[in-house]
């Protein structure tokens, strides 16, 4: 069975820059056992990613535990990776910069890209981690971890989060597992140029976080990395809620970040509430090369709305070639604009 993506092409940046793109590959959250690139909430954010970077965006679906237990979701996205990063698919061959890839995710998802660039090490060149609210566990208390019972959204329970990793592993794997509870030295092996982490002040996980930074900062790593934390805020919240200021506000370093053609230093940055403009956009469909594609406008921060054309594929697994995916158009309707689901 191959592995399936959806690809999200900015098309105000093949207009008008004449460059070819950032290339991202995106991996959703969802605690490895739930989501989908096809559902609404992680098309949204994947809209709104390539619109905001001018990026191509590979957005992958990889399998679910308990059907597919951990390592099934690394696998297939390394097989993205290396599809991907093949360019026989026609979008990424005209148009993505193979040169500039970068692996990004929340919650399991960053914990995916995590350990997919440790697979890539020096033979695929990664240029960037972004790891949003990473998933990272262990059997010794972290700080927020002793006194953070969480009783107030039970999936975040201490118990609970303890019970996941040998839940999605099926039993073969503890919290001490490396992929999951990576040491200083898998940290620092990482050969990827530049790493943006992203905390929340109210998230349990955020303790893990901070820690994989300094280990970054304080060990053999020769990159660069960047810390972003949302005061006040929690697990995810940019996606649930993505037109806040905050939500926006971590775009707007996502954005920097992808698009970052100097040097700077590394640093710790603390976001606090500010105004900005935002509006929805809407939808319409075009059809190219008997796919079906969606064209999403997206706005970012008050800026003039941008659009982004989004198709299907679904990978073989010597990912030597890409087979366009049956892509039923459904409209959606959510607030303001409009949005296809496969």
């Amino acid at each position: 069975m191959g592995v399936s993506a959806r690809l999200f092409l900015p098309s105000y940046s093949v207009k008008e820059t004449g460059r070819r793109l950032p290339l991202i590959l995106y991996f959703h959250g969802g605690a490895f056992c739930t989501g989908s690139a096809f559902s609404l909430l992680f098309h949204r954010y994947a809209a709104s990613l390539s619109a905001g970077t001018g990026a191509l965006i590979v957005s992958v679906d990889y399998g679910l535990a308990p059907e597919r237990p951990i390592p099934a979701a690394y696998d297939d996205a390394w097989a993205a990776l290396l599809w991907a990063y093949s360019s026989s698919d026609p979008w990424i061959a005209s148009y993505a910069d193979p040169a500039c890839t970068f692996l990004a995710g929340e919650s399991a998802g960053a914990n995916i890209a995590h350990n997919v660039a440790l697979r890539a090490g020096k033979g695929i060149a990664i240029k960037g981690l972004i790891l949003l609210h990473p998933f990272f566990w262990g059997s010794e208390r972290l700080p927020c971890e002793t006194d953070h019972g969480r009783h107030d959204v039970p999936m975040f329970a201490l118990d609970r989060v303890d019970a996941l990793w040998p839940f999605v592993t099926a039993g073969t794997a503890s919290n001490d597992d490396p992929r999951v509870n990576p040491p200083s030295e898998q940290i620092v092996s990482l050969q990827c140029q530049r790493v943006l982490v992203g905390v929340a002040g109210k998230d349990v996980f955020r303790d893990r976080g901070r820690r994989y930074v300094a280990e970054l900062r304080d060990g053999a790593w020769s990159g660069e990395v960047t810390l972003i934390e949302s005061e006040g805020e929690d697990h995810c919240f940019h996606l649930h809620r993505p037109s806040r200021a905050s939500a926006t506000t971590l775009m707007d370093h996502v954005v920097q970040f992808v698009n970052q053609r100097t040097t700077t230093s590394a640093g710790t940055i603390a976001m606090t509430p500010s105004q900005f403009n935002t509006s929805d956009g809407d939808q319409g469909k075009i059809r190219a090369s008997g796919v079906v594609r969606a064209q999403i406008l997206v706005s970012s921060n008050g800026r003039q709305p941008c659009k982004a054309f989004v198709s299907a594929r679904r990978m073989s697994r010597n990912a030597s070639k890409f087979i366009p995916a049956q892509v039923p158009v459904v409209p959606l309707r959510t607030g303001r604009f409009y949005i296809s689901r496969v």
